[in-house]
């Protein structure tokens, strides 16, 4: 019979942005040994209430597509999805800890990022993963957007 090993002690992180006025959620662009990157944080973590939004994808509220083949359209339209969806939580933008992007061509990446950043601050960017897939369920659907957040309990 093994010995588990102990448990690692905490480490301390150096932060890429102030944690908000709150104090909610903690932003780590790069933990020591990690590459840093310009386009999301590698940690963070918070208190509050978790929220999950479902993939998010460019459909209008007729079930529409918006931007057959424009990535920057379908891209616009997820990140207004998901502010509707947020807010129908009572969370915003602020409160995003993850995001999953899943597209059909890695290219289509910068376009994602753009609309990101209309409605993300660059010292508030969430933790991030991009996965290039094969299809979405409809052919038209170039990309859908995942998130994760955490809202403060008193809201």
């Amino acid at each position: 019979m093994t010995t588990p090993d102990p448990a690692p002690a905490p480490v301390a992180v150096p932060t890429s942005a102030p944690a908000p006025a709150d104090g909610r959620l903690t932003r780590v662009a790069a933990p020591e040994g990690v590459s840093p990157s310009p386009h999301y944080s590698h940690v963070v973590w918070g208190t509050g209430r978790f929220v999950a939004v479902s993939g998010q994808c460019a459909l209008d509220e007729k079930g529409e597509v918006v931007g057959p083949g424009d990535a920057a359209a379908q891209a616009r339209q997820v990140f207004e999805n998901l502010r509707r969806c947020l807010a129908a939580a009572g969370a915003g933008f602020a409160d995003v800890v993850k995001l999953t992007y899943f597209v059909t061509d890695i290219g289509h990446l910068p376009a994602l990022r753009a609309a990101r950043d209309e409605v993300i601050a660059a010292d508030r960017l969430p933790a991030s993963t991009a996965v290039q897939v094969g299809a979405l369920f409809r052919p038209e659907l170039l990309l859908e957007v995942e998130a994760f957040a955490i809202v403060p309990e008193a809201r």
